[in-house]
């Protein structure tokens, strides 16, 4: 497979694939070769494979090596990208067979759709890389809830939030390129999430349909005359919120009715405002009497660094670590924590066997149709009622 994009998630994607069977990365694509060179060095380095470097995502399709390509690169990126990946197929330049890309599929609900659309004509499989589905602990959860509940007593409440004091590249921020702020770039998680942990596991994911969403956004942090002038600095002026901001804070309830028409609600905060030790990202799923939690700031590792120590600053013990001293939550191996090592092993296994992954591009259109109404009934003050009109524009 290929890496399309040398950033720090597809550094996250290399490093998972020490867990990775059956499967090379033979090839990594990036507009800077040394950004390229970079990743290639680090899968030298974990044993994975020994890429190629290319500045051209053609000639990297083009490449007779090359199965399967993981899309990750700033969200405006991805349906262009897609286009060139597509025609490449179709005229008959490639060998490809899958392609996987990163959440959210898309800046917007057209290029979601026609995305999916140029996948069917030529004939990919298609992954739509959501971690946290993927994560043991939500997916060992879930075992367990419905392993016990049955149908019958199904749960009828998830909650979902990520918060994190920020992202770490300026495009994020930019809300041309990235489609929005907080909503986008995090509740594609939550959404998701909820969705699974909602979803019996002998169901289809259209048995469970929407019935209304009522959404909110607000700027609370970063709009902040002191704060604006932190993220100009710190983004070297690409970013000026004292002129163009995206929302900083999220949260949306999602109405969903099963066959029988059960109701159940998915209840979702996302957040660039939490200013703690690292990204938190916390789940629960409720029925009749019984609950599961997940909180991934309470790992089962801390350490502690006092005042008169003064460790290099970096995200050595969770991502987006804030802080080098008191007492802090660490995770031995986010790949797995967070899903990226079952994510990409459950990918291979499908694409090999000529098998649509569990996660594909039709349920990043679902997402990005739901993020749409999110923002539409945030923009109206009002619950709506789904689908709401104009939602496919």
């Amino acid at each position: 497979m290929a890496f399309i994009g040398a950033g720090f998630m597809n550094s996250f994607h290399a490093k998972s694939w020490t867990a990775v069977r059956d499967s090379e990365i033979v090839a990594v694509c990036s507009t800077s070769l040394q950004h390229a060179r970079t990743l290639a060095e680090l899968c030298g380095d974990r044993n994975v494979g020994t890429p190629k470097c290319y500045t051209d995502v053609s000639a990297t399709v083009q490449d007779p090596d090359v199965d399967a390509v993981w899309i990750s690169v700033p969200n405006d990126l991805h349906f262009p990208i897609t286009q060139v990946i597509c025609e490449e197929k179709m005229q008959g330049n490639s060998n490809l067979r899958a392609i996987a890309c990163e959440k959210p599929l898309a800046l917007n609900v057209p290029q979601a759709k026609e995305m999916v659309r140029l996948v069917e004509k030529a004939g990919l499989l298609h992954g739509y890389l959501e971690n946290q589905v993927y994560a043991p602990s939500l997916v060992r959860g879930k075992e367990i809830i419905w392993s016990h509940v049955g149908d019958a007593e199904r749960p009828y409440l998830a909650k979902a939030s990520e918060e994190h004091s920020g992202p770490h590249e300026p495009w994020f921020w930019q809300k041309h390129r990235s489609g929005g702020g907080a909503l986008i770039d995090m509740m594609c998680h939550t959404l998701e999430a909820t969705r699974y942990l909602l979803t019996a596991p002998n169901e289809n994911k259209s048995d469970v349909t929407v019935k209304s969403v009522s959404a909110e956004t607000a700027n609370l942090k970063w709009t902040r005359p002191g704060y604006v002038e932190r993220l100009r600095e710190s983004t070297h002026g690409q970013v000026d919120y004292s002129k163009a901001a995206a929302e900083d804070f999220a949260r949306a309830s999602i109405a969903y009715e099963d066959k029988q028409g059960t109701d159940l609600i998915a209840e979702n905060t996302v957040s660039w405002c939490f200013d703690g030790p690292g990204v938190r990202l916390f789940f629960e799923l409720l029925g009749p009497e019984y609950h599961m939690q997940v909180n991934s700031l309470e790992p089962e590792l801390h350490v502690f660094f006092g005042r008169n120590l003064k460790p290099t600053p970096g995200e050595y013990l969770v991502e987006k670590q804030a802080a080098e001293q008191g007492l802090m939550p660490t995770i031995a191996d986010e790949t797995f924590t967070y899903g990226y090592q079952s994510e990409n092993s459950h990918m291979v296994s499908c694409f090999l066997g000529n098998r649509m992954p569990a996660e594909n591009w039709y349920d990043g259109l679902f997402i990005q149709r739901l993020m749409a109404a999110c923002y539409m009934a945030a923009e109206k003050g009002t619950k709506l009622q789904y689908p709401p009109a104009s939602l496919e524009d």
